[in-house]
């Protein structure tokens, strides 16, 4: 696989947008042509390029070009760029004592519980407030105007 084509494959907004439009379903060039708003020899010319940098596959089924994400080519560039990434911290939220319940003492699962009720207290006064606000704000838009302007 060459990164190269694939990398200047992406490049191009339109390209960007044809594999967004291929995500869910393999879908015609017609179809494409309609979800993106362009012409069908600018969507061809794109499909092309997608295609020689085996990003998407063809099938034709009489006159009508389906095309499809071809998956194999973006897990080799997933695997490649994870490769890139360094590992992430192996992280523990639950202290060691909470995790093993025999070291778990009756006074620390009591501490615990009391703080995830305050902690849940918190968490829905901030969403009552931002809710609130929310609402506040919607209130003092102006109202739509719906009918015919005299």
């Amino acid at each position: 696989m060459a990164h190269d084509d694939i990398f200047s494959a992406l490049a191009d907004p339109t390209r960007r947008r044809l594999l967004d439009s291929l995500r869910e379903e393999s879908r015609s060039v017609g179809s494409l042509v309609e979800a993106l708003g362009v012409s069908q020899p600018t969507v061809s010319k794109h499909l092309k390029v997608l295609r020689e940098a085996g990003m998407v596959s063809m099938r034709a089924d009489g006159q009508r070009r389906y095309y499809a994400l071809e998956s194999a080519t973006f897990l080799d560039l997933q695997t490649w760029v994870h490769g890139f990434v360094p590992p992430a911290p192996a992280l523990s939220l639950v202290p060691e004592s909470y995790a093993d319940p025999q070291l778990a003492s009756p006074e620390a699962t009591s501490q615990a519980t009391v703080a995830a009720a305050q902690l849940g207290r918190t968490v829905g006064r901030g969403l009552e407030q931002v809710t609130g606000r929310a609402h506040d704000f919607l209130d003092r838009l102006p109202k739509p105007k719906f009918g015919r302007k005299r």
